[in-house]
């Protein structure tokens, strides 16, 4: 007889408590070695995109006081989403303690965004607190898209200015699985083709209207490449 093998459960993962000093030794490794904190603490990938707006990789308790003291930031938007990881924790703990709304808006880099999630953006973008900042991991995918995001619904800049958001500049990578995020914007453009963009249909009218997620997915899938994704290898999240 063939004995099958049960997979194993995954372990809920239980947060650290901040108020005892092995809980915060915890969270503080935690940020450090397994969400890569060393290798963000000389390197922010900091950007100002306009005179109320910064983007960058996961912050760290000092760099979030440093954008309070600095920069006046008054909001972080956390675009990884809630979590129990000490990185979040202490991120939460340093918003309280600097007086800055933490605000969490989970966006991923392997899918294109929802219909739902453009368009919360668009009222999350009017009801924040500026100065803001913006940060995924590392601040090149998920800021990436939702920079494009901010430039075209709140500053109303053109497709063309906006999409620059999401580019190497920034450390994107559009060869990898990241890539759906640029095959998403080159809907948008491909629905255009051939008019000047002042004659383009407006961006949220062509996200209500003629956005069509599934298949920009599938065909996404079709064509991505068989290799190693550069994305995977940089053990981007």
């Amino acid at each position: 007889m063939v004995k099958m093998r049960s997979k194993k459960k995954r372990r809920a993962h239980v947060a650290a408590d901040l108020s005892t000093a092995s809980g915060r030794a915890r969270a503080q490794r935690e940020l450090t070695w397994v969400d890569h904190g060393f290798l963000r603490a000389r390197f922010s990938n900091l950007h100002q995109i306009s005179p109320e707006m910064w983007r960058s990789n996961q912050p760290s308790p000092r760099q979030i006081m440093a954008h309070a003291k600095e920069r006046g930031i008054k909001t972080i938007l956390n675009l990884r989403g809630p979590s129990t990881q000490g990185y979040y924790l202490l991120e939460k703990e340093a918003c309280a303690a600097a007086g800055i709304d933490l605000v969490d808006f989970q966006v991923f880099s392997r899918d294109p965004p929802t219909r739902e999630a453009i368009l919360a953006a668009e009222d999350l973008f009017a009801q924040i607190r500026y100065p803001a900042l913006m940060h995924c991991k590392s601040g090149a995918d998920r800021a990436g898209i939702m920079a494009v995001l901010y430039k075209l619904l709140r500053e109303r800049v053109s497709f063309h200015e906006a999409s620059v958001q999401l580019s190497g500049k920034y450390l994107h990578i559009r060869h990898g699985k990241t890539g759906v995020l640029d095959a998403f914007l080159d809907a948008y453009a491909a629905y255009n083709a051939g008019k000047p963009e002042k004659d383009w249909k407006p961006f949220l009218d062509w996200v209500r209207e003629d956005y069509d997620r599934p298949a920009i997915k599938a065909d996404f899938a079709r064509n991505l490449g068989r290799g190693p994704q550069l994305d995977v290898l940089l053990r981007r999240e």
